[in-house]
């Protein structure tokens, strides 16, 4: 059944998780997990992706989702870029669209996501809206930000802009960061004190963790094991994330985590079956690894 985010968080305990998807291989391995868990979930797709999968294929895969996950789904539009990326998601039939214009000057960024909660209003359009405020290090998809550019997000500011803008859910800024690599040499801390302020201040707003994947050591020495170099990788640790989630948190954004189980099994499938030249046997060895990373997450988030 689809839904809003914003309907989804009004009936369910706990943070949903909202996981990055590219093809039928990853669709299906997180309905699959959203159906064994028996929880809602969210499937978003950054403009990047988009074009990837291009127009058709995507609203064909939309419509199969739909009919094969029996749990409340969410479409959402991840980090779009412009109010006409928005707009275009939404007359796809994405029941969420991120409005992102963190990095430009405050009263850019509440334009900005005021225009895109004002056209859904006009309009009548049954769709929340996520914006956010502050910045995010680390590399996603389109997205590269250097850790000295990074900004947490101000409390104070947060309470403006949830009341001049109307948005369904607000992305904090307060530690996480887009990527394997959240830390050197640990697994960084989340400031949690300015969590609570923001949840106080923004008077219970939904608020959405970017870049928290936990980063998976056992998943990462796998595709090392099988000729990748991924070094000095950290994700945010369980302990972490539960605290968010006491603290306002609704929406956990996992894209990295389900990329290194699938190149692990994927890795690991290649070496292990040489001699193959059967794609679905690789395939479906990799989609049952990011089955089972979206099943872990999921059970993590599904707390009070």
């Amino acid at each position: 059944m689809l839904s809003t985010t914003k309907e989804i968080f009004s009936s369910t305990r706990g943070a949903i998780a909202a996981f990055n998807w590219y093809n039928m291989e990853t669709a299906k391995a997180i309905s699959t997990a959203a159906n064994e868990c028996k929880r809602p979930v969210i499937l978003q797709i950054s403009e990047s992706g988009i074009r990837y999968m291009g127009i058709p294929c995507l609203k064909g895969m939309m419509s199969a989702i739909l009919e094969i996950t029996k749990v409340p789904v969410a479409f959402h539009l991840d980090h779009g870029s412009s109010i006409e990326s928005c707009i275009q998601a939404i007359s796809l039939g994405f029941s969420s669209v991120m409005i992102d214009k963190s990095h430009e000057q405050l009263e850019k960024n509440i334009e900005y996501t005021k225009q895109v909660v004002d056209y859904i209003k006009k309009h009548n359009i049954n769709t929340s809206v996520e914006a956010e405020l502050g910045t995010l290090a680390g590399i996603e998809d389109d997205i590269n930000v250097d850790a000295k550019d990074a900004v947490y997000t101000n409390p104070d500011v947060a309470k403006r802009f949830a009341e001049e803008t109307g948005i369904d859910s607000l992305a904090v800024a307060i530690g996480t960061s887009h990527g394997a690599r959240k830390g050197k040499t640990k697994s960084p801390k989340l400031d949690i004190n300015r969590l609570i302020e923001i949840h106080k201040n923004t008077q219970g707003l939904p608020l959405v963790l970017h870049g928290a994947s936990g980063v998976s050591h056992d998943d990462i020495n796998i595709c090392n094991m099988y000729g990748a170099k991924i070094e000095n990788a950290f994700g945010i640790t369980d302990d972490d994330i539960r605290a968010a989630i006491q603290h306002g948190v609704k929406k956990i954004n996992i894209d990295t985590d389900l990329r290194i189980g699938y190149m692990a099994a994927l890795r690991k499938g290649l070496h292990e079956n040489n001699s193959s030249i059967d794609v679905r046997k690789l395939l479906t060895m990799s989609s049952d690894r990011m089955r089972e990373v979206a099943v872990e997450k999921i059970k993590l988030f599904d707390c009070n």
